[in-house]
């Protein structure tokens, strides 16, 4: 069960996230992911929207090893090197979720691992 929380007397979501989300089952926490195509270590582009999708295709495949699928994500947590990439991040991480968008966080950060542009943790609930 994933159930939505929306209140009017809390600032609505400026992006595709929910205020919250209440769950009952078994919890996935998937570790931050990097832009990182796994078959060469490299990062997928020099780009956030390339970096933020296959930043989000590792999560979906981890998931999977779960018998989950993004779907299953309640909450996520999103580290950006530069804030001002906010808006074409966004762009992506909605594709990759349909219907109600899990609870979110994002951060600009002072470095990330290997130089990259976004990592990306999420926790997934068996509904």
């Amino acid at each position: 069960m994933k159930k939505i929380l929306a209140s009017p007397n809390a600032p609505a979501a400026i992006g595709p996230y929910s205020q919250g989300t209440e769950t009952a089952g078994r919890t996935v926490y998937v570790s931050g992911q990097l832009g990182v195509i796994p078959a060469t270590g490299a990062f997928a582009g020099p780009d956030i929207q390339a970096q933020t999708k296959q930043s989000l295709e590792n999560i979906r495949t981890i998931l999977a090893e779960a018998g989950m699928t993004m779907d299953n994500v309640v909450q996520a947590t999103v580290l950006l090197k530069d804030i001002n990439d906010f808006t074409a991040m966004n762009e992506v991480y909605a594709t990759f979720f349909k219907g109600d968008y899990p609870a979110r966080a994002a951060f600009q950060v002072a470095a990330l691992p290997k130089g990259g542009l976004v990592e990306i943790e999420v926790v997934a609930v068996e509904l």
